[in-house]
């Protein structure tokens, strides 16, 4: 069905969502912005836009940008939504402030800091035994297999059934898409996962000291229900892993390919911090997040209608050369400007705190242990509606 453009918006006749180009989207992402700063898919009778002058200050801007109606393709106005809603993604003010701060004191600073000693145990495991089998799939054996370990044990779940995590974050971002082939495939899992991932969150299936149990005893002291806190604790599994995988894929691969980049790195190990928010604004693991405008909203002369879908496409926003010089290059010393790889505004990402110092310990062991990587097989991008990741990639790990 072809929807009729609002006047004034162009119009780009694509389909976002198609599995094709959901694995190779970066002519997509020059096509959106050249396109203007806000066009019309008329597939989906949405606006969609790749310009960092637009989804930057949509993300800021709440109250005009709502993501109570759901962040992705669906709108939580005119149809159920497919779980329970998101405490944190899902809701605005004043809802969201209440939760947003549990899940802020969970994972305070003093918290996260605490872990570095383990993410570092962790990270140095993994790239030791990718470094003793020679060649390997790395997507599965490092991006995956690390944060299934680290992440799960500061969440406090057991380590058994954690590929399940895999799955449910496949199912959960699928599921921003449309009703198409590749929703209906992640989700034909929901039976089987869903109560699994449930039943974790309890308090009683959560170890003492990790976040999870750090979010329950809010619920103790009256700060949120207790079916809230498991819903937060939902929220850190369905975000906290995928994501991760996929920014630690994204990073090998990028320091496969861009080798002397690599070396920049091994030469000055301080500028690790700067080299992943360059591989996130590279190779944005989440690529497209939805909010729904509350009022009509002009931008550049384009105005998003009420009630209307605005695709938010941070893969094309993160190389946009009104910000970034030779964006398309790969340069962890470019100068620092801001990317919405986390998003913006009061709904950036409450875990990025956690992930960056996961990442940082793995990054941090591998530059002692790996000379150079090298890709030994032709990788596979993986087509999901809302990140953007490798599903394989054969790597070799040179000894240092």
């Amino acid at each position: 069905m072809s929807h009729a453009a609002p006047a004034g918006l162009p119009v780009l006749d694509v389909d976002p969502y198609d599995e094709a180009l959901l694995r190779a989207p970066w002519d997509y992402y020059e096509a959106l912005r050249a396109a203007g700063p806000v066009v019309w898919i008329p597939r989906y009778g949405v606006c969609v836009s790749g310009a960092i002058g637009v989804v930057e200050p949509v993300f800021r801007d709440w109250r005009r940008f709502c993501s109570s109606r759901g962040v992705g393709l669906a709108d939580f106005a005119r149809e159920p939504p497919w779980r329970p809603p998101s405490l944190v993604l899902e809701v605005d003010p004043p809802a969201h402030t209440r939760t947003r701060e549990v899940l802020a004191r969970a994972l305070s600073p003093k918290a996260v800091q605490a872990l570095a000693p383990r993410f570092a145990a962790a990270a140095t495991r993994h790239v030791e035994r990718a470094l003793a089998a020679g060649e390997i799939e790395a997507v599965r054996s490092l991006a995956a297999a690390y944060p299934l370990e680290a992440f799960g044990d500061a969440v406090g779940i057991e380590p058994d059934g954690r590929e399940h995590l895999l799955t449910y974050g496949r199912m959960v971002f699928d599921a921003l898409g449309p009703d198409n082939a590749l929703r209906r495939a992640s989700l034909a899992d929901a039976a089987k996962v869903v109560p699994w991932i449930a039943a974790r969150c309890a308090r009683e299936a959560l170890s003492p000291d990790g976040f999870g149990a750090a979010i329950h005893a809010q619920a103790a002291a009256g700060a949120v229900s207790s079916e809230e806190a498991a819903l937060l604790v939902r929220s850190l599994l369905s975000a906290g892993i995928d994501t991760t995988v996929a920014t630690l894929a994204n990073l090998l691969y990028c320091f496969a390919v861009h080798p002397g980049e690599w070396q920049k790195l091994r030469a000055a190990p301080e500028l690790a911090p700067a080299a992943l928010d360059e591989v996130l604004r590279h190779t944005a693991p989440i690529h497209t997040f939805c909010r729904t405008a509350t009022e009509a909203v002009t931008f550049e002369g384009c105005t998003v209608p009420v009630d209307c879908k605005l695709l938010c496409v941070m893969g094309a926003a993160n190389r946009d050369p009104a910000r970034w010089a030779s964006p398309l290059v790969f340069d962890i010393t470019r100068p620092a400007r801001p990317h919405v790889a986390f998003g913006s505004g009061i709904h950036v990402c409450v875990g990025q705190h956690v992930a960056r110092q996961e990442i940082l310990a793995f990054v941090q062991v591998l530059l002692t242990r790996a000379a150079r990587l090298e890709v030994t097989g032709e990788p596979a991008w993986q087509a999901n509606h809302a990140v953007h990741s490798l599903a394989s990639l054969p790597l070799r790990l040179v000894p240092a």
